[in-house]
């Protein structure tokens, strides 16, 4: 095992509505993503501490890019999140390590800065319950 930074990301595809994948990297310029789990707290009075069990996982994403208006890019894929239901497949991978999960984003915010830069952000969650994994 090495250590390393987040640059020369292989992967990062997100499906258009039709269920078509298309590669965003280009468009991305930074994203979070997490894995959380959610937790029952079953502390007895018996307890000086806090007592919990593991529940359910969870994926929730933000995506952040540059506009980008050609075939397959960004905002051809985006574009459609606010007149379609659908999950979309968002794959992500680095050092060979790939987490891809289904996906429903709820909003496509577009922002032109008073420096004229014209920016998207993209948040996500995850949308038919298999526990995120990376292979």
């Amino acid at each position: 095992m090495s250590k390393e930074t987040g640059l020369g990301w292989t992967t990062l595809s997100v499906d258009d509505s039709s269920g078509s994948v298309q590669d965003i990297r280009n468009d991305v310029t930074n994203f979070n993503f997490s894995t959380p789990r959610a937790v029952q707290d079953v502390t007895g009075i018996d307890k000086s501490a806090i007592e919990r069990l593991l529940l359910l996982a969870d994926f929730s994403t933000t995506l952040n890019g540059v506009f980008n208006d050609a075939a397959g890019k960004s905002h051809a894929v985006l574009k459609t999140v606010s007149s379609t239901s659908v999950a979309r497949t968002m794959s992500i991978a680095i050092s060979g390590q790939t987490l891809a999960n289904e996906v429903l984003f709820t909003d496509y915010q577009l922002t032109r800065a008073q420096d004229g830069s014209l920016v998207w952000t993209a948040p996500g969650s995850l949308a038919d319950g298999t526990v995120p994994a990376w292979s």
